[in-house]
Order: structure tokens, then sequence, then C-alpha cells
């Protein structure tokens, strides 16, 4: 699967459970995507519930922006980095962030970054229509 299928794919699952929030105040909302009961709730959303794992190891794991904000992506490669290609990169460069080398290719790995998991920081960026949120992510036309 694509950044682009999955990217997809997983705004079409935020957008079916936002509307079954929608007359849920923004704290319900956020309140709703904890971890634990998203795994109780929504266990289709992610592939990890189903063994109840965690992407990412933070104890108030957050999962309404799955998919940061701050990911840039492009399927067909973002640029050149010597004979390398980016596929994949933090807008922000995130101290928690790194990135996975690979023999010809570069992928950002945000296994480390919590910013779009805490709950104070979806309040600051928050919408109902997740595509506004993520607007930025998808450089794939």
């Amino acid at each position: 699967m694509t950044y682009n299928e999955w990217y997809l794919e997983h705004g079409k699952k935020h957008a079916k459970i936002m509307e079954k929030l929608k007359d849920k105040s923004v704290d319900e909302v956020i309140e709703y995507f904890r971890f634990d009961n998203m795994v109780k709730e929504e266990n289709d959303f992610c592939p990890l519930y189903k063994d109840n794992r965690k992407c990412h190891d933070y104890e108030e794991l957050n999962c309404y922006l799955c998919a940061c904000p701050n990911f840039r992506f492009d399927d067909a490669g973002v640029k050149k980095q010597d004979d390398k290609t980016l596929y994949s990169y933090c807008s922000i460069d995130s101290k928690d962030g790194a990135q996975y080398i690979g023999e010809d290719y570069i992928h950002q790995n945000c296994a480390g970054c919590l910013v779009p998991h805490k709950e104070r920081y979806i309040k600051k960026h928050f919408k109902r229509d997740w595509f506004e949120v993520m607007k930025n992510v998808n450089l794939s036309k």
C-alpha cells in the first residue's frame, strides 16, 4: 500500500468516526480518540489495535491526529539526496524524529515523536474535518 492509498483510506475511517461524534464537544471527541477507548470502540481503525499495541510508547497516547499533520510525503519521491530518493520528511524537523535510510531511499521515522499524540497539541489544531487539518500532508497529486 502506498502512502497516498493509506492516507485516503485512513481519512475515510476518521470521517466515519467523526460522523458518529458530530454532536459531541471538542473535548469529548478528543477524549474518544484516546488509545484505550479506540482499541475498545474502533478496533478496525488501526491494525495495531487488534494486538492492543501502540505505535508510540506513550501512556496518554491520543489517536486523533494519527498521520501527523507535519508528515510530508510523495509516493513518487520528494527529491533526490545524493544517490537516494527522499520519500517522506517532518516539516517541523522534530528533534524526536529520525530518518530511515536504505540503500536507495530515505523515509521519515516518526516512532520517537509524540507531537501529534498529545491532547494539548490536538486541541490547538482541532478541526472536525480531518482532511482540513491534514491538508498539507500529502504532496502527491
